[in-house]
């Protein structure tokens, strides 16, 4: 029995961290589910005929608690709170060491466009969503975490759904090109460059956390963001661009002395024009990529 528990902690994870946005606090959610599980009596544990079902209804209730904390805990946080970021994992296997990172699959419910749409949604309707329409839990599952009735869980993800409608775009093709040819724009400072690549109406969102140099509020504008860019590489010598997956899509971090300093994801308009980028520079959301966040060359 036991080991069949531990083994449910990947999946747990990978609810945990779409519920949440957080790969701390996902991971925490999850520690406390099995510390309610082994909390049970013997005789009780013994009763419950799908461990797993039972702990993914405690992992989810608990991940409700904290979304319902988490709205005042944004709004005391210094600047633009983001999702964060994961790196590509090429070349190592899922789960080959206790890292939650290592955990996570990578797919298109976890990009940082999908992420920042899911902050959008009440607590319940982000619960119901992801549970239902991310991991296909019938509805029946979950109304026991929610509390409400089938029905009521099939309405909240009705409405999460018309969200990611309208906020989440479609993915554009040629992702890897365009950053690539940010990335050389950027590293020359070149202003005409980057506006070209941007699109006119983009948006710029930067997370430093209070402990880390960013634009408290978003840039908005290819022309504002390109000189913004510009200036961040004009006052950084020795800063080294690096294309990498974030999130699974391709992306750009920065680092210094082997250090990341900056993690940079993109979404690109339907013309193939960067939308949006977020730039990820809270050294406690980057923790993960410590090292030069490069994949592993094992």
């Amino acid at each position: 029995m036991g080991d069949g528990v531990v083994g449910e902690r990947r999946q747990l994870i990978n609810v945990a961290y779409r519920l949440l946005g957080s790969l701390a606090e996902a991971e925490d959610a999850v520690q406390e589910a099995y510390a309610r599980w082994y909390a049970l009596p013997p005789s009780r544990r013994d009763e419950i005929a799908s461990p797993g079902a039972w702990l993914t209804t405690v992992t989810g209730r608990v991940c409700l608690d904290v979304l319902g904390s988490a709205r005042a805990r944004r709004e005391r946080y210094v600047g633009a709170w983001l999702p964060d970021p994961l790196p590509g994992r090429a070349g190592r296997p899922h789960g080959t060491s206790g890292d939650p990172a290592d955990q996570l699959v990578l797919d298109e419910s976890v990009t940082m466009a999908f992420l920042v749409v899911l902050e959008t949604m009440t607590p319940a309707e982000r619960v119901a969503f992801v549970l239902h329409d991310v991991f296909r839990y019938p509805f029946a599952e979950v109304a026991a975490v929610l509390d409400r009735t089938p029905a009521a869980c099939k309405q909240l993800a009705a409405s999460a759904r018309r969200r990611v409608r309208t906020g989440a775009p479609a993915p554009a093709g040629g992702q890897a090109e365009t950053v690539r040819r940010v990335k050389e724009a950027w590293e020359a400072k070149d202003i005409a460059a980057l506006v070209d690549l941007l699109d006119p109406a983009a948006v710029m969102t930067a997370d430093g956390g209070g402990l880390a140099g960013a634009a408290l509020r978003p840039v908005e504008g290819g022309p504002h963001i390109a000189r913004y860019m510009a200036g961040i590489a004009e006052k950084a010598p020795g800063l080294e661009l690096l294309e990498r997956p974030v999130n699974g899509t391709p992306g750009l971090v920065a680092r210094r002395a082997g250090t990341v300093l900056t993690v940079a994801a993109f979404d690109l308009a339907p013309d193939g024009r960067v939308a949006r980028v977020w730039v990820i520079r809270n050294p406690e959301k980057l923790r993960v990529w410590a090292g030069d966040g490069a994949p592993s060359p094992r």
